[in-house]
């Protein structure tokens, strides 16, 4: 849509709205800038496979596993082995750690510390099984299994699997059994403090907690990769970025029993394309702000993707009294398959076994674009914008949206949320755009709840 539509289009929500012209201005400049923030496609030559382990880089030097002892029966401890063969592979120049395909290598929590030598390659065909006792984990090592870290230029690829045995940890967390106490388990793979770093292929199933986790990087690319758990399995997330930029996810099908993708404090740049998600929560910013804490995320872009039966699709959750911001995030080319709550900004986020108590301060959600989203919804509200009283969401953009019920009428729920839409809006947003308090409950139905509509817990 061309600038002069939109400028007209804006002009009339200023007549029939009153809407101040400086907020025009704002959605015009948000569209703007996010209309040429996209994300570049990665068109690059493959390392080569075994045997010859050469590639634009030159030549390989090949550091397999089971050169260090390596069993692979899925039974014996190879930890050792693995750590023994790290540390040649990153202190060699050029070199592959292989896992070898067609074998199961039973490893222990282990942390793979950098810096490495130059241009290392993870190269991982086999599978690598996480021992599935929760009682016999190392209690020096409690969230973590596979940790890499402090590396740059670093390549993990591979159509290998990294299963984290997770259905004991699931069972007793304090989501499924409500006696135990709630404690921390591990994230299958992380990569922490590191740059320039690529993962390709590979596919994370079963993870104890998390699957994969980004934390404190700068550069990271995500391609082809798969993630898998139950959708019933506790606080699986299938992707988790904290405190890292310019971070592309894409090619990636994700279906856990949680957030198929999270975006939490200190993240910014992040670009995500063609995401297929589910079973899930969906993709969310957030949560941020818990414990009175700042949370800062800001340019975020996802373009093109499917959620398929998720009990959120588009996200964005923060707690009462924090402090912060989300700023700049575009959602453009999805698909929603009986979601649940295809579109939600939830600034009431409780994710608490008791009642959250009431705050002022929060975390202040703005310039938020929703583009070319469609089609169904398992709630009669398909679009909540669910914003704090005095920290209000602003200058939210809907642009060609047309969400539906198979079986009934739909809905937008706002509570103070501005924002403006041109094109399609289905169903309408009219509530955006009023500052009439009474206005922002869009039907009777939900005025007679009050502000129990505004109350979440964890979906």
């Amino acid at each position: 849509m061309d600038k002069f539509f939109l400028v007209s289009f804006l002009g009339l929500l200023i007549v029939a709205h009153g809407v101040a012209g400086n907020l025009v201005d704002d959605n015009i400049g948000v569209l703007e800038e996010f209309e040429s923030w996209d994300i570049e496609e990665e068109n690059e030559v493959e390392v080569s496979p075994i045997p010859s382990w050469t590639s634009e880089r030159g030549s390989k030097v090949l550091v397999n596993v089971d050169s260090f002892g390596a069993v692979g029966d899925g039974v014996s401890d190879d930890t050792q082995a693995f750590q023994k063969a790290w540390e040649v592979a990153c202190s060699t120049a050029k070199s592959v750690l292989l896992v070898p395909q067609g074998r199961r290598y039973l490893v222990n929590a282990t942390r793979f510390k950098g810096p490495c030598a130059d241009e290392l390659v993870i190269q991982i065909a086999g599978t690598i099984v996480a021992p599935d006792e929760p009682k016999n984990w190392d209690p020096k090592l409690p969230r973590v299994w596979l940790d890499f870290s402090k590396l740059n230029g670093t390549l993990f690829q591979g159509g290998g699997v990294i299963d984290g045995s997770g259905s004991k940890w699931w069972a007793s967390s304090c989501k499924k059994n409500k006696s135990n106490p709630c404690r921390g388990a591990p994230t299958a793979l992380t990569i922490d403090t590191s740059s320039g770093i690529k993962v390709k292929g590979l596919t994370i199933r079963n993870s104890q907690q998390m699957h994969f986790v980004i934390s404190k990087c700068d550069s990271v690319r995500v391609s082809g990769v798969l993630v898998s758990a139950p959708g019933d399995s506790p606080n699986t997330d299938g992707i988790h970025i904290t405190e890292s930029t310019n971070v592309v996810l894409q090619d990636c099908k994700i279906g856990t029993g949680d957030d198929c993708v999270s975006i939490v404090n200190a993240s910014s740049n992040v670009k995500m394309k063609r995401i297929f998600c589910g079973p899930g929560h969906g993709v969310s910013i957030g949560s941020l702000g818990k414990d009175n804490s700042t949370g800062v995320v800001t340019r975020v872009v996802l373009d093109t993707a499917i959620f398929t039966e998720t009990a959120n699709g588009l996200r964005i959750k923060t707690w009462q009294g924090g402090s912060g911001y989300v700023r700049a995030v575009r959602f453009q080319n999805v698909r929603m398959e009986n979601v649940s709550n295809p579109i939600i900004i939830d600034q009431f986020y409780c994710d608490s076994p008791t009642v959250c108590k009431n705050q002022t301060s929060a975390v202040n959600i703005s310039q938020i674009v929703y583009k070319n989203i469609s089609g169904t919804t398992k709630s009669e509200k398909a679009m909540k914008f669910a914003c704090s009283d005095t920290v209000p969401c602003s200058n939210i953009v809907l642009s060609n949206v047309n969400l539906e019920k198979k079986d009934g009428t739909v809905e937008t729920y706002c509570n103070s949320a501005t924002g403006s839409g041109y094109g399609l809006v289905h169903p309408s947003a009219d509530c955006l755009s009023s500052h009439d308090k009474e206005l922002i409950v869009t039907n009777a139905e939900v005025a007679e709840t009050g502000r129990e509509e505004i109350v979440h817990t964890e979906l």
